[in-house]
């Protein structure tokens, strides 16, 4: 993602970008030769994020708020806070319940990658039905040789030379001698989908002929509700489009904008899932230094008017047992039925962002 600069100095890097430097995961080469077949990350400095968390508990308690933190009072369980220096920028620290934390990681990983929905996937396999199940079963993605009829493929469907690919078990994949690919690594590289209005990445548009499913109508209710604090009294949201990203160890969200929606007014409602991560909110250029902040699972970012032209990025996710404070879900999730949703979110981060697109 960041080659082209890998060669210059500090000196040389935009201040966003000496951000994402500073705060992303790297590996200490020098361990002792006892944890060499076990990397170590190099220590970070977090004296400088801001962390939301913390200040609620501050503001609870005594009603103090550190200097440049806005408090507004709205019928949330949780206050909203925003920033002085980004107006626009609105923080909601714990405004997901726990149940639909849950809730939300299950629908994610089931539901919101299942076509005619659109994943990252998409470009080499065409639509792949049910990921996540196949990755449960230990089943294998195969090639089929049979072309697919041109009808099946529509024109927004670029696998390749539109061969069709299929899920069988690892005994019928080994019997095809054909192209292959396990489900669950598949579901590891699985880095977003798309509800709603499907976004075209090549384009950078979105393209209103491709088939899609509505966001389902919980989550929209559920964005609106978020969107009030960002909104005059009596505008309303509506949800159009979201995308789901998903981040395993190492990945990040380089700095950048959301600027393909025609209202900024309108606010990006962002949900957080799983692991704690890093967020950086810079300004209108990538000149301006970022303010770095932990985005923990259930915390919610709203960002409208002047804060939709602020970069922003994802430089770092947690998923060490002491950083990724993932212990409530930890406990949610620990039924017999749910232990394949808790293996893969102890280990990542998920985050929804919903839009209105006109």
């Amino acid at each position: 993602m960041y080659g082209s600069e890998n060669n210059r100095d500090d000196s040389e890097r935009t201040a966003f970008r000496r951000a994402e430097k500073k705060y992303k995961l790297y590996y200490d080469n020098n361990a002792s030769s006892k944890n060499k077949k076990k990397k170590q990350p190099k220590p970070v400095d977090l004296t400088e994020v801001l962390d939301f968390r913390a200040i609620l508990e501050c503001y609870l308690r005594n009603g103090a708020l550190p200097p440049g933190v806005i408090v507004l009072h709205d019928n949330f369980t949780s206050p909203v806070f925003s920033l002085q220096n980004r107006p626009g920028f609105y923080f909601i620290p714990g405004a997901l319940t726990i149940e639909k934390q849950c809730s939300l990681i299950k629908e994610s990983l089931t539901d919101f990658p299942q076509p005619p929905n659109r994943t990252n996937h998409n470009a080499i396999y065409g639509p792949i039905q049910d990921v996540f199940g196949a990755a449960k079963e230990g089943k294998v993605l195969v090639e089929d040789n049979s072309p697919i009829p041109s009808s099946e493929t529509g024109a927004d469907i670029d696998n390749g030379d539109c061969k069709e690919w299929k899920f069988a078990t690892q005994k019928e994949a080994s019997l095809r001698k054909c192209k292959s690919v396990s489900a669950s690594a598949l579901l590891r590289k699985l880095r977003w989908s798309t509800l709603g209005l499907q976004f075209d990445w090549s384009k950078r548009n979105y393209d209103m002929s491709l088939p899609h499913n509505k966001i389902p109508e919980p989550l929209c209710e559920l964005a609106k509700q978020l969107a009030k604090s960002a909104l005059p009294a009596g505008v309303e949201f509506r949800p159009e489009a979201a995308i789901v990203n998903y981040f395993g160890l190492g990945d990040t969200l380089g700095g950048h904008l959301d600027d393909m929606e025609a209202d900024w007014s309108k606010p990006i409602v962002s949900l957080s899932l799983g692991c704690k991560a890093i967020f950086l909110l810079g300004g209108k250029s990538r000149e301006d230094t970022p303010l770095a902040m932990f985005l923990r699972s259930g915390d919610v970012v709203l960002m409208a008017g002047d804060a939709r032209e602020c970069f922003h990025g994802v430089p770092r996710i947690f998923t060490d047992e002491e950083n990724a404070e993932i212990g409530h879900l930890e406990t949610q999730l620990s039924h017999e039925d749910d232990l394949c949703f808790l293996k893969y979110i102890q280990t990542s981060r998920i985050n929804i962002n919903i839009r209105q697109v006109f």
